[in-house]
């Protein structure tokens, strides 16, 4: 079996299992089979899961990291990581904003209860809706070093990004209604667009 149809099959099971645990629908299943207190561990442990369940995917990289591409010199080389600086410091910032304990599940373990859903529209969300996609595709596609296997990979997670974007958004209007469809009217979705008219932050 080929270099790139290897990665392709252990992104597309890592990316089915992710969306599936991301559902509203699996977590109202968990509620009801464990209880309210599910809501206190289960962002927690779906982002270990996560965490954990990719280790295939670079598992399969590492064993097959097929031909080379290219390799930027520099001063591209540079650029290129550069970017990818750019890009974490992005994805820093944005889980600054939405709060670094929450965005982990801690904060949620010592809560009595869930606490309610908050929907965020300023800092970097006041020019994209999704900002920490946005920096993950940045940085995947500012790598100084490109393989097949690298190659499948980061068309698969492009993909997976796009779709898994639009599955939250489902998720998302679902939780904000029009508050969201409003929001989303006027905020790009994955490229950062022109300076927007400033929106209230939902009370």
């Amino acid at each position: 079996m080929s270099d790139v149809v290897l990665v392709l099959i252990a992104v597309g099971a890592y990316s089915a299992v992710h969306s599936l645990l991301a559902s509203l629908g699996v977590k109202r299943r968990v509620r009801a089979r464990f209880g309210p207190a599910a809501d206190r561990v289960y962002r927690l442990g779906y982002n270990l899961f996560a965490v954990i369940s990719f280790l295939p995917v670079l598992a399969v990289l590492a064993w097959r990291p097929g031909t080379l591409i290219y390799r930027l010199d520099l001063p591209w080389a540079a650029v290129a990581v550069a970017g990818q600086a750019a890009a974490l410091a992005l994805v820093t910032v944005g889980v600054l904003q939405t709060g670094v304990w929450s965005f982990l599940g801690l904060r949620q373990l010592t809560e009595a209860g869930e606490a309610p859903p908050r929907l965020i529209v300023t800092g970097l969300y006041r020019w994209v809706r999704h900002p920490l996609y946005t920096a993950g595709l940045l940085f995947l596609w500012c790598s100084p070093v490109m393989t097949s296997s690298l190659l499948a990979l980061y068309l698969a997670l492009t993909v997976y990004i796009i779709i898994g974007s639009r599955l939250e958004e489902r998720r998302l209007l679902a939780e904000f209604g029009q508050a969201y469809g409003d929001y989303r009217a006027v905020v790009p979705a994955l490229i950062p667009g022109p300076p927007r008219p400033r929106i209230a932050r939902q009370p």
